[in-house]
């Protein structure tokens, strides 16, 4: 509902064609040292840090067998959404200081533009941004 309101919001203002960037598989490729180094910016308890790292370094199951992983978050676990979110927070920090009226959702993002002109600039100009996230 929310979501709705905002969208509503800016299409009345002028912003009526939209850049949709779905992050397809974002949890699944998110950088575990990108990640640690946000979180020890605002968490100084290192024993946070330390069960954070290992719960990043467990590891899944692939047909009953653990495979080591380096990037991502455990799909389904209880941390995943947030620990993905605390990395996607940089990107709505750029995109605000860039002055972007957009909407995020999880891993689905809506950037809203006046022009098509704007949403092809708009699109290209986000890519490194996500590459970064």
């Amino acid at each position: 509902m929310i979501q709705r309101a905002i969208a509503q919001e800016y299409m009345n203002s002028g912003y009526k064609w939209v850049v949709d960037i779905d992050l397809a598989k974002y949890i699944d490729t998110v950088n575990h040292d990108k990640l640690m180094a946000l979180l020890a910016r605002e968490v100084k308890d290192k024993s946070v840090l330390k069960l954070i790292r290992a719960y990043l370094n467990s590891g899944v199951m692939i047909n009953g067998v653990k495979v080591e992983n380096d990037r991502g978050c455990p799909q389904g676990g209880p941390l995943s959404e947030l620990l993905s979110n605390i990395m996607l927070n940089e990107l709505d920090k750029e995109l605000e200081r860039r002055n972007h009226k957009f909407f995020r959702y999880a891993d689905d993002n809506q950037l809203y533009v006046k022009s098509k002109k704007a949403a092809n600039r708009v699109w290209k100009a986000s890519q490194p941004l996500l590459k970064r996230s």
